[in-house]
């Protein structure tokens, strides 16, 4: 890997970020709007940071997708995925610490009743895939006319994507926000529709876009 203290530095904040704002909103009592405010103004904010060291993934489910769309190799992919891991672990852990008894579950997100776990899965799809298709518009293929502004845009898709589905999943959109919160709080219930509904709805939308927009790939 090209430049890789720097990368993996970048992806390690970034995620850190996203996930020490998004549920320390959720710990301090923040409302829907509050909570999907904070994890797409932490989104926007690493993207702009970050993006032109690392890409701006933040997300194992991004990662994959690149990595599918044979735009990482997979020594790269890997070594993002285990490092946006251990980021949301690390946020998990000192929000734990700092909330101590306010912490509760840590944010780990959670079906809402009564849903079931397959439309769990569905609304999981459903969010990631249109984050997806955001971040191939506007960071992958460079001639949509947001690329230089990238930030704003996939910022906006996770707000509007925690506002349809936090309600009813948490709106993770994310395996390392589940996973940290997960981790730290030791709660695993459903676990699977945290990690196969972004990765499934990252993939098909990658491979959707690449399909009918065809941009072009480095």
């Amino acid at each position: 890997m090209v430049n890789a203290p720097a990368r993996l530095l970048a992806e390690f904040i970034g995620t850190f970020t996203l996930m020490v704002l998004s549920i320390g909103a959720i710990l301090s009592g923040s409302d829907i709007t509050g909570i999907a405010l904070a994890y797409g103004i932490a989104v926007f904010i690493s993207i702009s940071a970050f993006a032109h060291i690392s890409g701006g993934m933040f997300n194992p489910a991004v990662t994959i997708a690149m990595w599918v769309t044979k735009r990482m190799k997979s020594i790269d992919a890997l070594a993002f995925i285990v490092t946006q891991l251990i980021a949301g672990v690390f946020a998990a852990v000192v929000l734990k610490i700092g909330y101590g008894t306010y912490a509760q579950n840590i944010g780990t997100p959670t079906l809402a009743q009564p849903i079931k776990p397959v439309y769990g899965l569905l609304v999981e799809f459903i969010a990631t895939f249109i984050l997806m298709m955001v971040i191939m518009g506007v960071v992958i293929d460079k001639r949509g006319s947001y690329a230089t502004v990238a930030g704003l845009p996939v910022g906006l898709a996770v707000t509007a994507g925690v506002l349809f589905a936090g309600p009813l999943t948490g709106g993770a959109m994310n395996p390392a926000r589940w996973f940290g919160s997960a981790i730290a709080s030791g709660s695993y219930a459903n676990f699977w529709i945290w990690i196969v509904g972004p990765l499934a709805g990252a993939i098909a939308a990658a491979f959707l876009y690449d399909a009918v927009m065809k941009p072009a790939k480095k």
